[in-house]
């Protein structure tokens, strides 16, 4: 059998730093991974570069994309928050999503529909730039000036911090600041940009059309609805929109602001598919030492692919339908109606958050195939723990996600477990508070997969190892 990586505890960082795809037959015929457990780091960690470059090809560009807490990272401060206070925030920004759906995501070959059940919320659905992971750096206006950036596939609306800024939150960055910029332009109240803004439209001021971002936590930006030149890797994008901000509040970040990727008008997905087309992708990488990429104009070939569904009246979230789940190679006995509320991607959300009958099965049938470790208290919301004090490895059952048209995603191994001590990992998956709440696909879940949205040919895929 082939070695196997070495599982690096790390003391000062959240999430395992582990890999492997080695599967095997256990006794019993089960699929597991091994892995071989070692001590804490306490050297200084260093910043893995991805495989995929910043580059630039004929209708694409690739930037790299690293975690906000990771050494890869520009921002000056490193520190983890701690597991209950990044698990109260993703329970947050859950609870959040979860409250702009009743009906979930309906229909198949691609077409969905989604009710609102409270028409008063917010259409933005993040909660705070506290619970985003993963940033990436552009350069805007002209000449181009650095932005450092968290992207968010549950927003629509870019922004940045700008000069004049009468309540702003400190950054890595220098405020961007318009007057300095050759190719700034704000909209005009009368401008079609103007209006699509829609419930994220903040009237006017001196002719120039405002907008109003306000998150489920009651954090907000508000400023001038804008365009300016935004510059990916050596590729340039003419007249991006954006908010320039000028009044902040609820954030407590570094980053200079905040890139959309949802599926609305105003996201930067959106805003270039005339440039790069309709697909684009990234890669989590699987830890915070590590790098990933964000691709616009990804290729579509290669990837397990899903359909995608999209809502009627909530626009930004790409819908999927989980079918089936495996643990360690065999099928859970969960109905497929179980699903039917429907499941969303996100990659602001932390945990894969599951109907509780689904959660049930998958937790005692993860149970069952962990019998040789002792079980371990629950962390907050994470109930299914194990204590692997003086282990030198261990093994755990694989874990697969079946989605409709015969999808079948094999999570990476960082995708199973979570580490919450130096020695107790837990399941990293959650139950909704019941089967009728909108399913999450979380990051955690993500990583290590070049995640897919084909938004033209109406498909998310998957494909295994790509940082």
């Amino acid at each position: 059998m082939a070695s196997v990586p070495k599982l690096l505890l790390l003391s000062l960082l959240f999430f395992l730093s582990y890999r492997s795809h080695i599967a095997h037959a256990g006794d019993d015929g089960s699929h597991r991974v091994l892995l071989s457990i070692g001590g804490s780091l306490r050297t200084k960690s260093v910043c893995s570069e991805s495989k995929a470059v910043q580059s630039s090809s004929s209708g694409a560009t690739t930037v790299p994309l690293h975690h906000r807490h990771g050494p890869c990272s520009t921002l000056p401060t490193k520190k983890m928050p701690t597991l209950e206070e990044r698990l109260h925030r993703d329970q947050l920004r859950a609870a959040y999503i979860q409250r702009k759906f009743s009906g979930g995501v309906k229909g198949g070959r691609g077409a969905g529909d989604v009710q609102q059940s409270d028409a008063t919320v917010p259409t933005t659905l993040g909660t705070s730039l506290d619970t985003l992971e993963y940033l990436i750096t552009v350069r805007l206006g002209s000449p181009g000036k650095s932005q450092t950036m968290l992207i968010d596939t549950g927003s629509d609306v870019s922004w940045v911090q700008c000069k004049p800024c009468s309540q702003c939150h400190s950054q890595v960055d220098p405020l961007f600041d318009p007057s300095s910029s050759s190719t700034y332009s704000p909209f005009s109240c009368s401008s079609a940009a103007c209006a699509q803004l829609g419930q994220e439209g903040n009237g006017c001021s001196s002719s120039q059309c405002q907008y109003t971002v306000t998150y489920g936590d009651g954090s907000s930006t508000t400023g001038t609805y804008s365009s300016d030149t935004l510059a990916l890797g050596s590729n340039t994008v003419r007249k991006f929109q954006f908010g320039c901000s000028n009044v902040e509040s609820g954030f407590s970040d570094q980053t200079d602001g905040l890139m959309g990727l949802g599926g609305g008008a105003q996201s930067l997905a959106s805003q270039t598919a005339g440039t790069f087309g309709t697909a684009f992708s990234y890669c989590l990488p699987p830890t915070p030492s590590s790098s990933g990429f964000l691709t616009l104009g990804a290729g579509t070939s290669g990837f397990v692919k899903t359909p995608m569904l999209r809502s009627s009246q909530v626009p930004t979230f790409y819908g999927v339908s989980i079918q089936a789940i495996r643990v360690g190679g065999r099928q859970l006995s969960i109905p497929t109606s179980v699903f039917s509320a429907g499941t969303i991607m996100d990659s602001g959300t932390v945990l894969t958050r599951l109907p509780p009958t689904a959660y049930s099965a998958l937790s005692s049938a993860f149970k069952a195939g962990m019998k040789q470790y002792p079980p371990a208290p629950p962390s907050g919301i994470l109930d299914t723990c194990f204590d692997f004090s003086g282990q030198s490895s261990v093994s755990i059952p694989t874990v697969a996600l079946v989605f409709s048209g015969g999808a079948v995603v094999n999570l990476d191994a960082n995708g199973i477990m979570l580490q919450t001590s130096s020695s107790i990992l837990c399941l990293a998956f959650a139950a909704n508070s019941d089967d009728s709440s909108l399913g999450i696909i979380g990051n955690v879940q993500q990583r290590t997969f070049e995640v897919l949205y084909d938004v033209g040919g109406g498909a998310v895929g998957f494909k295994a190892g790509a940082c």
